[in-house]
């Protein structure tokens, strides 16, 4: 029997900076620290005609998709349930909120799927402002994304909503503000995190009702 592996849960918008700190934690620490998500999923796995899948943005903007959006992400958690219990480390960043055309509660029964395995539910944090430069650096690599910004126009309300809808309840175990802090900084926090025994019950215990 493996001894089960760690999850971090790295939730936030788009363009906060989940993916870089993934990356900074597997190349950083001891493990074998796999990469599972949002970007795998709509970039590699999704079918085109049903994507953005699980990133489907804030908003109920298509109503046609979310009956399929709470088994994607089942889908997803039971993956990152079975790497954890073959003693694999597992990474994940993705956008969870609950901002459709009617609530689904994805994010708790995604929490009762990792019931038992030891997760740290990390919310990453990044200013409005910051966001937006990154979105205007990265447009020529993004041409026909789900939402164009231009330097000298306002701030895309699919963006606001983002920023509005991802942290809510807000309910985790460490945040990190990419700001502030590079993709390296916010590994070692959560190195540290991870070092420390739980206080309580966690935040993902308590998402699934049972802390």
């Amino acid at each position: 029997m493996h001894a089960p592996g760690r999850i971090v849960i790295l939730n936030g918008a788009p363009r906060a900076g989940k993916s870089s700190i993934a990356a900074a934690i597997q190349e950083r620490f001891d493990g074998v620290w796999m990469h599972l998500g949002v970007d795998l999923h709509v970039r590699h796995v999704t079918p085109p005609r049903y994507r953005p899948g699980i990133g489907l943005r804030p908003g109920g903007e298509r109503p046609d998709l979310e009956p399929l959006v709470p088994r994607l992400y089942a889908a997803l958690y039971d993956s990152i349930a079975a790497h954890a219990r073959q003693g694999l480390d597992v990474v994940v960043d993705v956008g969870h909120h609950d901002g459709y055309s009617r609530p689904l509660g994805i994010l708790s029964d995604c929490a009762g799927r990792l019931a038992g395995l030891p997760v740290l539910f990390v919310g990453v944090r990044c200013p409005l402002a910051v966001i937006m430069e990154r979105r205007l650096a990265g447009a020529a690599d993004r041409a026909g994304a789900y939402v164009a910004v231009t330097a000298d126009g306002p701030v895309p309300d699919p963006v606001l909503r983002w920023q509005a809808a991802v942290h809510d309840p807000g309910l985790y175990d460490l945040e990190v503000d990419t700001g502030v802090l590079s993709p390296e900084a916010c590994a070692e926090a959560i190195a540290e995190r991870l070092a420390r025994p739980m206080p309580g019950p966690s935040a993902f215990e308590r998402l699934a009702g049972k802390g």
